[in-house]
């Protein structure tokens, strides 16, 4: 009887040694899983600044605000990331350089009838990534991304803002290779 008993004293001890493990495991998990940034993955340590010159526009697409609204997206992507401390080009230890190809304006989702509900707006930006102390270009490669807008209405405010939606997403994805090198 008394086998059996401390049996089962054991079982229910290595029970909540077990409950107690699967609590602490689930917090850290919650907690990491919730609170995560790419900051420093894989940024050299002797680069700390970054220069971000304004964006040439080659795309022909007649948007006068194209340039600096890349720029200035660009540069706050950078500043809100804060893994990077953005500057002048004289000061920079890397400099990030682009240039918009191409800007498109295509039909995206067509209904019944052949009608043209959504166009899409498509951004292709060539960028150079350069480390100014070791004097290498650590990637030059194109960046793509989109917008959409509805057909119908002000057509103006609803293109511009799927065209700020395409300068954005971009924006990311610079960042997200700058700071990650994928």
């Amino acid at each position: 009887m008394k086998i059996r008993l401390k049996l089962n004293e054991l079982k229910i001890g290595n029970l909540k040694i077990c409950v107690f493990l699967l609590v602490v495991l689930n917090s850290l998990l919650n907690f990491t899983s919730c609170n995560y940034s790419f900051t420093g993955a894989s940024i050299p340590a002797h680069i700390k600044t970054i220069a971000i010159p304004i964006f040439q526009d080659q795309s022909g697409s007649g948007e006068s605000e194209l340039s600096d609204m890349f720029t200035k997206q660009t540069i706050q992507q950078f500043i809100d990331d804060n893994s990077l401390q953005v500057t002048d080009r004289v000061n920079a230890d890397a400099i990030l350089e682009g240039t918009i190809l191409s800007l498109t304006d295509a039909p995206s989702v067509v209904s019944s009838g052949e009608n043209i509900t959504t166009r899409r707006i498509t951004l292709t930006v060539k960028v150079t990534y350069r480390d100014m102390v070791k004097k290498r270009t650590v990637f030059e490669r194109n960046f793509s991304n989109y917008g959409d807008y509805p057909v119908g209405g002000d057509i103006t405010t609803v293109r511009k803002e799927a065209i700020a939606q395409a300068v954005n997403r971009i924006s990311e994805d610079i960042l997200l290779a700058v700071v990650s090198n994928w």
